[in-house]
């Protein structure tokens, strides 16, 4: 049944692949436009994220920050994307060239480790974002309110606090549902790729067993 699964799966990938050569023969301006889509994507996630997770930061006096994390937020988030996107097509490349179903799986099992690299960008895309937005508001101010903010402009310490939280939610998960939950949104136009390939097995599952089905109906 496992060769069966692979097969349509196979199939459903070689549409997937000629679908996206198809449109990027088309024209010129396809990296333009899919690292548009990733921006709007990621910039989309973030304000869904921030919504639903911190709206008292959000409709606070601190709209105008956030407001402005916005943008490094979805310029970066769309860099790794767009990179992870191409990454994905010559893995993609690779397993349909290959005959072994476990050469094929190991190819396809890549998309993981691009979605735990995801996590770790996420953590980084806010460390810089929120350090270049802070840094930009401080420029021309007076050195006593430098110092006020010393703990937002210097990367160092924003690292510091951004892993510190990583830690913690990675010991307390219960007590940083927000945080983690937040981080789940902020991944998912990283974890793309790995999420259309889960449903493609999905699929290729249910229409193997469909087949087996209608099989030992006939017999």
């Amino acid at each position: 049944m496992i060769n069966q699964i692979i097969s349509y799966w196979r199939e459903d990938l070689q549409r997937a692949l000629l679908f996206y050569e198809s449109k990027r023969s088309k024209g010129d301006y396809f990296f333009l436009y899919l690292f548009t889509f990733f921006v709007f994507l990621n910039i989309t996630c973030y304000w869904f994220a921030m919504v639903t997770a911190f709206p008292f930061l959000v409709f606070g006096k601190t709209f105008g920050y956030y407001f402005k994390v916005q943008f490094p937020v979805g310029i970066l988030g769309a860099l790794f994307d767009s990179l992870s996107f191409f990454v994905t097509i010559f893995i993609v490349r690779r397993a349909l060239l290959t005959v072994s179903t476990k050469i094929y799986i190991a190819h396809l099992s890549i998309d993981l480790v691009i979605a735990v690299l995801a996590t770790f960008w996420v953590i980084l895309v806010f460390i810089i974002s929120g350090w270049a937005v802070s840094f930009i508001d401080t420029l021309g101010q007076s050195a006593e309110l430098i110092q006020k903010y010393d703990h937002e402009i210097n990367i160092n310490k924003r690292s510091d606090k951004y892993l510190s939280k990583v830690n913690d939610a990675m010991k307390n998960p219960s007590k940083n549902i927000q945080n983690i939950y937040f981080g789940l949104i902020m991944g998912i136009s990283a974890i793309l790729p790995t999420m259309i390939h889960f449903m493609m097995f999905l699929k290729s599952s249910f229409y193997s067993i469909i087949d087996n089905q209608k099989g030992s109906k006939c017999l």
